[in-house]
């Protein structure tokens, strides 16, 4: 069973949804052209744009029709922040394991 959603995962959605569509906007594209662009149905693209939730991959395949991957990708880059800089001389390890109580 799936729990609720966080308040805060609903509002990112939302946000998202609403770059996503102001993107397509901006550029003067149908909801349709994009989503034949980026191989998904009109419905799937309205979700995404409505904040409804979608795959990544979803994601990827509609900012890449839009030509926005790559400020996406650089977005997450922990590179991009303050703290990923400050610890870039360190080596981070492969994995992350609590030790056992």
């Amino acid at each position: 069973m799936m729990s609720s959603r966080p308040r805060q995962v609903t509002a990112a959605l939302d946000d998202i949804g609403e770059s996503i569509s102001g993107w397509r906007r901006l550029l003067g594209l149908t909801a349709a052209e994009v989503a034949d662009r980026a191989g998904v149905t009109p419905k799937t693209l309205g979700a995404l744009e409505g904040g409804k939730g979608s795959s990544l991959e979803t994601l990827l395949r509609v900012t890449r029709a839009l030509g926005i991957t790559d400020q996406l990708v650089t977005a997450l880059d922990p590179m991009q922040t303050d703290l990923g800089r400050a610890r870039a001389d360190q080596q981070l390890p492969r994995r992350v394991r609590r030790p056992k109580s």
